[in-house]
């Protein structure tokens, strides 16, 4: 529209209209007429006087529902920021944002129309944010209290950028909350683990929380057992995993597959789980790893891949037909290792696949004449051996590194495979495992990963990036920080320093341990009644410690009657752990130097309570750390290891736990941020975070103390989101409300006395564990 003659305030189109009721209204009140003059001033420099009086009309229909000055500021704020040059939109929203105050109250207007630039920059000023205002006022009705949580997260929430997922995220919201008004709190804030799945995804694509339960349904019909399923969380900027894994007895399925949308990608679900299922329910033993070869490795996987599906169909023929549309390998004159092993998985699926490959031609051929021994897994290794040998001979290139497994539904093979820690694999097998889940990796045309010099690639939002040390100390990492004030993450913002940890006297943590004796017997009992690391007794094994009698007789009964007898007479022990990594993170800043009545300081009473915890932890067997820090400055975040999670817990670590000193601030966030780095290093499927203060975050450069408040509270956001369960413990009234923004108000235990954490603290590490 071109730009017409400002509309003066004196000049009025309507002795009775909208314009001159709005300018008699707001002469009353001083202090929103200079406000309101420079918006008026601003608006009549676009619009015709005919469309102001229609503006000042919409300004009215707020007014009239009580909205308050901070809303009418914001309606404001949001027509002068609406560069698009017309005025239904403004006109719109202020109808919109009456309905919301309407429902809600004029707090959630406010919020509502603050979020409105976000909306129109991501959605654009047509239908979509229409439908996106019609959208809030449906929550204003039916969650009168998340709208102001909705709002203040909607730049996070239009993530996917289309109104189908903004409709969509709100409607699984109000479902999974089923009225509880805490649980919409915590879903619209994005406390919750669904929401933050939902706005991670692609548009149209379908999540492991979407599928979870069907999957259960499905593979429990198949085998007559409920499976245990988890999904593998994405990290923030990474790319989703590429394939399953098994950990136990627990399926990890990815928790999205890229590219995959609608009933493709819940087919594929099915497919993955299907096939993982069939190893628990039909593989039963693991290879030992020994010193193989990363190509043997992957034949091996391949050629129990397919034992254990042969055995599934002959069972469950169906299954056939859910397996096969992944095969698509065709034979073709280049001959490299990944295509002819996909070559090869397709000839020993497929019986009419025609291939003349030699090498694929003999692995079928080794298939077919081990099928009367298909319930035996040793002609996996056998078999797979044999190929390796003629690959290997073939002089065919495998890069461990490159190779992912096919077709896309098997799983990486990891868990077929145990460990012997007195004979480790090479590091090129090791390698493979890693590579089997990692992101997919940009590659050059010519087929080698392209891997960009680490000091000129930028760090990728929450993540650490190395840097090399200077004059002041070992610097271990880079992290981002968010600037509340500009809305904006600052990369590679603040600077984490490894600082040793300077020994003290063991002596003096064992003496406060005998000190506390009778809270060390109950813990003790608390360490009993879980029972964790207990063995079990295994029957009828291939091999182990001593016979089975029970299977000896049935044996001997068998080759009396002239049939085969089971082999599997043997019987032998298994130990059961949880599949936990847990990181104690300790502040150790100025303002534990404080003394308590008792004479002890504040760090007295957190060394006691985190030796009583490790020495729990320790008899547990369960993987933890302990990981101190303060901070002097956004460029010295400084980090004390006291026991790395590959560490035994022993007099060293906790004489450097006594070794520890207050002083300095705390800048949580990137505290947080680097526990996040260290607990990722943890191969269980559970890691817990405890963080252990007694303040709200500051610093020296840093003047207010939101600012580190909100920075925290997105780095425990992104911690969530990467799978880690993160908690807050706040010792003193002073830094709870600042506990309870960050972690959130269910993840925060406060102790009120000082002198009750050394309880409190192992009384939650067992609640937390056994959730």
């Amino acid at each position: 529209m071109p730009a017409v003659s400002a509309a003066p305030l004196q000049l009025l189109t309507d002795p009775d209209g909208p314009t001159r009721t709005l300018h008699l209204w707001i002469r009353q009140r001083e202090t929103l007429r200079p406000l309101f003059l420079a918006a008026w001033e601003t608006l009549s420099r676009r619009f015709d006087a005919a469309e102001m009086d229609a503006w000042a009309g919409a300004m009215l229909v707020l007014a009239n529902v009580n909205a308050g000055p901070a809303c009418l500021i914001a309606y404001w704020e949001a027509s002068t920021g609406d560069t698009a040059g017309e005025i239904a939109p403004l006109l719109g929203a202020a109808q919109a944002a009456a309905e919301v105050c309407r429902h809600a109250g004029a707090p959630a207007a406010t919020s509502a129309l603050k979020a409105l630039p976000a909306a129109r920059r991501i959605l654009g000023p047509g239908a979509a944010l229409s439908r996106w205002w019609r959208t809030m006022d449906m929550l204003a009705k039916q969650a009168p209290e998340s709208i102001a949580a909705a709002a203040s997260h909607m730049t996070e929430i239009l993530r996917p950028g289309t109104i189908a997922g903004f409709e969509s995220f709100v409607a699984a919201g109000l479902r999974a909350a089923a009225g509880d008004r805490r649980k919409r709190l915590a879903f619209f804030s994005l406390q919750d683990e669904l929401a933050r799945r939902l706005i991670a995804r692609d548009p149209g694509s379908v999540t492991f929380g979407d599928v979870e339960t069907e999957l259960k349904a499905f593979l429990t019909a198949l085998h007559g057992a409920v499976p245990l399923l988890r999904s593998m969380p994405v990290e923030g900027g990474q790319t989703p995993q590429r394939r399953s894994a098994l950990a136990g007895p627990l399926i990890r399925l990815p928790e999205v597959y890229r590219g995959m949308q609608g009933e493709a990608a819940r087919a594929l679900f099915r497919a993955a789980a299907a096939h993982a299922q069939a190893h628990l329910v039909l593989g039963r033993a693991r290879f030992p790893i020994g010193q193989l070869k990363p190509l043997q490795v992957a034949l091996v996987n391949l050629i129990e891949d397919a034992r254990v599906e042969a055995l599934a169909m002959r069972a469950l023929p169906g299954l056939r037909r859910l397996w096969a549309p992944y095969h698509v390998a065709v034979p073709t004159t280049v001959a490299t290792a990944p295509t002819l092993l996909a070559r090869l998985a397709r000839a020993l699926f497929d019986p009419d696949y025609a291939d003349d490959d030699g090498f694929v031609g003999k692995g079928r051929a080794l298939f077919s004449a081990a099928r009367p021994r298909l319930d035996d897994h040793a002609i996996s290794r056998e078999i797979g051996m044999l190929l390796g040998n003629d690959l290997g001979q073939m002089r065919v290139q495998f890069n461990a590194k490159t190779y992912v497994v096919e077709p896309l539904y098997r799983d990486d093979g990891l868990g077929l495979w145990e460990f012997d820690q007195d004979t480790p694999p090479s590091a090129e097998t090791l390698e493979l495992f890693i590579d089997a889940v990692r992101p997919e990796q940009q590659q050059r045309d010519d087929g080698e990963r392209h891997e960009q010099d680490a000091e000129d690639a930028p760090a990728e939002p929450g993540r650490a990036r190395p840097v090399a040390p200077d004059a002041r100390g070992v610097i271990i990492a880079r992290y981002p920080e968010w600037d509340r004030v500009d809305a904006i993450e600052r990369p590679n913002w603040t600077t984490v320093r490894e600082v040793a940890a300077p020994a003290g006297d063991a002596a003096r943590i064992e003496h406060a341990l005998d000190q506390a004796s009778a809270l060390r017997s109950r813990v003790a009992r608390l360490v009993r009644s879980v029972r964790i690391g207990r063995t079990v007794r295994l029957k009828r094994q291939q091999d182990g410690h001593d016979l089975d009698l029970d299977a000896v007789l049935d044996a001997g009964i068998a080759l009396r009657s002239g049939e085969m007898p089971d082999l599997r007479v043997f019987r032998s022990a298994k130990a059961l752990h949880r599949d936990l990594s847990a990181l104690l993170l300790i502040d150790i800043s100025e303002s534990t130097r404080d003394r308590l009545a008792s004479g002890a300081t504040v760090l007295d009473v957190e060394r006691l309570a985190v030796a009583l915890l490790a020495e729990a932890m320790d008899q547990l067997g369960d993987a933890f750390g302990l990981l101190a820090f303060a901070s002097d400055g956004r460029n010295d975040v400084r980090m004390t290891t006291i026991k790395a999670f590959s560490h035994a817990y022993d007099r060293d670590c906790r004489a450097r736990l006594a070794g520890l000193a207050s002083g300095l601030s705390t800048r949580l966030g990137t505290a947080l941020r680097h526990a996040g780095a260290v607990l990722q290093t943890a191969t269980t499927s559970r890691k817990l975070l405890i963080v252990l203060t007694d303040g709200e975050p500051s610093d020296i450069d840093v003047p207010d103390p939101l600012d580190l408040i909100e920075d925290a509270r997105l780095a425990a956001l992104g911690l969530h989101g990467r799978g880690i369960d993160a908690y807050g413990v706040v010792l003193g009234r002073g830094g709870v409300d600042a506990a309870t923004r960050i972690f959130g108000r269910g993840d925060t235990m406060l102790v009120h006395s000082v002198e009750d954490l050394p309880a409190r603290l192992s009384e939650l590490y067992f609640r937390l564990a056994r959730r």
